[in-house]
C-alpha cells in the first residue's frame, strides 16, 4: 500500500510521462535562490517529506533520490524512511553530485525537466552540460562490430532519403512547472514595505547606489540586475515580511548609470516607501514585469549578474537581448562589511540578547526537576524573554531545542520526535537567534541538565576549546576563512574527530541570519573570500554522536584591525556574544594552559557584561554556573 509520499510521487510521474520528461529535478529554492522559503515554494518538501532547509530531489521513472549536506544526514534518514527515496549524502566518499549522477544515469535521448525559475543560471548550465555528456557517455558504451556499423550506415542513408534524420539527444525542459496541478500552492507571499531609519542604517540608498555604480564602471558593465532579496533590502534600506525569519520583500532591482528601478508587488508599496525612494531617484515597477522590462532594454546592453544567484529563466531572457558579465553582486561584500552605525547598534543589541539567553539558562537549570519542561516549552520560554526586549521584531530562524540524542541532528526542530520531556540528566542543545531593530543574533549553548558520560564531557571540552581558540586568534590581513578554520578544528582532528559543517558563516544586519560572501570552513574548492574589518561571522564548532548527543557552542564575532608591524596589518576578532559556557560540561584537566586562560577570561567577561542586566540573585547563580570564576587570568588583555 502506497504511503502519502508514494502517492505524490506517483502523481508526479504521471505528469512527467504526459510531458515526455524522464527525470524531474526539484530544488529547495524560490525564484531568488533564498535559503528559507515561504510555504508557496515548499515543493521539494511536499514530494519528499524532508523538511530541512537544504535538499534537492530527483524523481526518475522508477527511482527517486534526495541530496543534502552533513547537517541533515540524521534528520533525512529519519524523514525519508518508507518513502522509497534514496538519501545521497553530499560530500561523502563515492557519492556523486547531481551533475555526475545525471551524466552516468540519464540515457541518450532522455529529457530532464525542472522549473527554471527555481534553479540558478550556473546550475542550469551545468544541468544542460550533464545532459549533453550523458549522450556522449552512453554512445561510448556502444562498441559495435564492423558488420553492425555497416548496417547502421545504410539505415542512416535510408533516413536521409526519406527526410527523417532527426537525431534524439538528451536535453532539458525548464519553462514549465509540472507540479502545479499536484501541489496546491497557498497564496504568493507579500507584505507591506517598511522603511528603516537613518539611525539604524548609517548610510543612505543614494550613497550605496553611488558605490554600486563605481563597481559597475570598474567591471566594464552598463547595468546590474539584482535578484537576491537581502541584497536588495540592504541597498534601499527597506525591509518586509515575505519570507519566514528573513525580513525581506519579493523583489528585483535594476541599476544603471542613470536609472534605478525596484520591482515590487504593488500591494507592498506604501506612500512612505515612494517618498523614501524618490530621494534616491528610484522608480517602482511591478514585480511581474521584469521579463518585459528586460525585453525592452537596448540591444547588446552589458548587464552584470551573479549566475550563482540569478535564476535560469531570467538568465535566458537576458541572453536573448543583452551581453552578460558574470560577477558576484557588488552589494554582497558591501553589506557584509558593517559600518560604524551598524556595529554600534549590534554591540548594544547583542548585550540585551545575551542577557535574555543567560536568564533563560539560569531559569531552565533551576526549573529542571521542579517544573515540567519539554523541548517546546524551553523554546517558548526563551522566546518570551526575547520579546521583553523593546527592539524585538521576530526570530531569525526556528529555534533548535534538542534534548539528548535529538541534538545529534544539527537542524532538529522541537516536536519532530513528539513531545520530549527534559530530565535532570544529559544535555539540551539550544541554537537560537532573533531579529531586532539593531541587529540579527545567532547563539548556541549546550546546557548540562544532569549527569553526563566522560566521553560527553571530553567532547564538550573539545568544543569549548575549539570555539575559544578561534575567538582569540590574531592573523595577517589577506587570510580567508579557509586559512583559519584549522584553528578551530585542530583539537578535534588530533583525536580523529570532525563536524560535518562549516565552523562559521556571515550574519546579516536586520537581515538573513546566513549571509555571504565570507565563511569559515576548511574544504578546498569552495569560494574563499578575504576576511575584512567589519565582517561578522559565527564561531560554532561542535560534536555530533548519532544516537547519543550533540554539542555546539556558538558566539558571534566581528573582524577588527589589530596591531600593525613591519610585517603588515594584523586582524583579530571582537566578541559580541556574552552567554556563559556550562562549567559542568568542562574538564579543565584536558585544557592546555593557554586554553584554560581563554576559558576563565571569557567566563569572567560574561559575568561583568551581564551585571547591569541581571538581579543580584541571578548574578550569584551565574557565577556558580561558570565555575566561580574570580581570580585574574594571566591571559587577560
Amino acid at each position: 500500500m502506497e504511503n502519502k509520499i508514494g502517492k505524490r510521487l506517483s502523481a508526479l510521474r504521471k505528469a512527467m510521462k504526459k510531458e515526455n520528461i524522464n527525470a524531474y529535478y526539484i530544488t529547495t529554492a524560490d525564484f531568488h535562490d533564498s535559503e528559507y522559503v515561504s510555504a508557496y515554494f515548499k515543493v521539494r518538501e511536499y514530494f519528499s517529506g524532508f523538511t530541512g532547509s537544504n535538499g534537492n530531489l530527483l524523481v526518475m521513472e522508477d527511482r527517486a533520490y534526495l541530496w543534502t549536506d552533513g547537517r541533515y544526514f540524521v534528520q533525512a534518514e529519519s524523514e525519508l524512511k518508507g518513502s522509497g527515496i534514496e538519501l545521497m549524502k553530499m560530500g561523502e566518499k563515492d557519492v556523486p553530485d547531481i551533475y555526475e549522477f545525471l551524466k552516468n544515469n540519464l540515457k541518450a535521448g532522455e529529457v530532464l525537466g525542472f522549473d527554471g525559475r527555481t534553479v540558478t543560471a550556473s546550475a542550469g548550465k551545468r544541468l544542460k552540460k550533464a545532459c549533453k555528456e550523458a549522450d556522449a557517455e552512453h554512445k561510448s558504451e556502444n562498441t559495435k562490430s564492423d558488420k553492425q556499423k555497416s548496417v547502421d550506415k545504410q539505415k542512416s542513408v535510408d533516413k536521409k532519403i526519406s527526410g527523417n534524420n532527426k537525431k534524439k539527444r538528451s536535453r532539458i525542459s525548464f519553462k514549465k512547472d509540472i507540479t502545479c496541478d499536484i501541489f496546491k500552492r497557498p497564496a504568493f507571499p507579500f507584505s507591506r514595505a517598511e522603511v528603516l531609519s537613518d539611525e539604524l542604517c548609517g548610510e543612505s540608498p543614494s550613497s550605496k547606489l553611488k558605490r554600486v555604480r563605481e563597481k559597475l564602471k570598474e567591471k566594464g558593465a552598463e547595468a546590474l540586475l539584482l535578484t537576491k532579496l537581502d541584497d536588495i533590502m540592504y541597498l534601499y534600506n527597506i525591509r518586509g515580511n515575505d519570507v519566514e525569519y528573513n525580513p525581506v520583500l519579493m523583489s528585483y532591482a535594476y541599476i544603471s548609470e542613470d536609472v534605478s528601478v525596484l520591482f515590487l508587488q504593488q500591494e507592498a508599496v506604501t506612500a512612505d516607501l515612494r517618498q523614501h525612494l524618490d530621494k534616491a531617484d528610484t522608480m517602482i515597477l511591478d514585480y511581474r514585469n521584469l521579463e518585459r522590462f528586460i525585453g525592452n532594454l537596448e540591444p547588446k546592453t552589458c548587464v552584470m549578474i551573479d549566475e550563482n544567484r540569478v535564476n535560469y529563466c531570467i538568465y535566458k531572457s537576458l541572453k536573448r537581448n543583452c551581453r552578460i558579465i558574470s560577477e558576484p553582486n557588488p552589494t554582497e561584500e558591501m553589506k557584509a562589511v558593517k559600518n560604524i552605525t551598524e556595529l554600534k547598534n549590534m554591540r548594544e543589541i547583542f548585550l540585551k540578547d545575551s542577557a535574555a539567553v543567560t536568564r533563560f539558562i539560569l531559569r531552565l537549570r533551576k526549573g529542571i526537576g521542579n517544573e515540567d519542561f519539554t523541548e517546546d516549552s524551553a523554546a517558548d520560554l526563551l522566546l518570551r524573554l526575547r520579546k521583553e526586549i523593546p527592539e524585538f521584531r521576530d526570530l531569525s530562524f526556528g529555534t533548535i531545542s534538542a534534548y539528548g540524542e535529538n541534538a545529534a541532528m544539527m537542524h532538529y526542530e522541537p516536536g519532530m520526535n513528539g513531545e520530549v520531556r527534559l530530565k535532570a540528566e544529559g544535555m539540551l542543545l539550544v541554537d537560537s537567534g532573533a531579529q531586532y531593530n539593531g541587529g540579527t543574533t545567532d547563539v548556541t549553548r549546550t546546557i548540562v541538565l544532569g549527569g553526563i558520560s566522560e566521553e560527553a564531557r571530553r567532547d564538550y571540552t573539545l568544543t569549548a576549546c575549539a570555539m575559544l581558540n578561534l575567538m582569540n586568534l590574531r592573523w595577517l590581513a589577506g587570510c580567508t576563512g579557509q586559512n583559519i578554520d584549522i584553528i578551530a578544528r585542530k583539537r578535534m582532528w588530533d583525536e580523529g574527530k570532525d563536524y560535518k559543517c562549516g565552523t562559521g558563516h556571515g550574519v546579516g544586519y536586520i537581515l538573513n541570519v546566513h549571509e555571504g560572501p565570507h565563511s569559515i570552513r576548511w574544504k578546498a574548492g569552495e569560494r574563499a573570500v578575504e576576511l575584512k574589518s567589519g565582517m561578522c561571522v559565527t564561531d560554532e564548532p561542535g560534536v555530533y554522536r548519532a544516537g547519543k548527543y550533540g554539542i555546539r557552542i556558538e558566539n558571534l564575532l566581528v573582524v577588527r584591525e589589530d596591531i600593525e608591524t613591519e610585517d603588515g596589518q594584523f586582524l583579530s576578532f571582537e566578541n559580541l556574544t556574552f552567554v556563559p559556557i556550562d562549567d559542568k560540561g568542562v574538564d579543565r584537566s584536558i585544557m592546555s594552559e593557554e586554553e584554560l586562560g581563554y576559558y576563565t577570561s571569557y567566563q569572567r567577561s560574561v559575568c561583568e557584561a551581564m551585571e547591569p542586566f541581571l538581579s543580584e540573585e541571578e548574578i550569584n547563580e551565574l557565577k556558580e554556573y561558570v565555575g566561580q570564576v574570580s581570580a585574574p587570568s594571566p591571559f587577560d588583555s
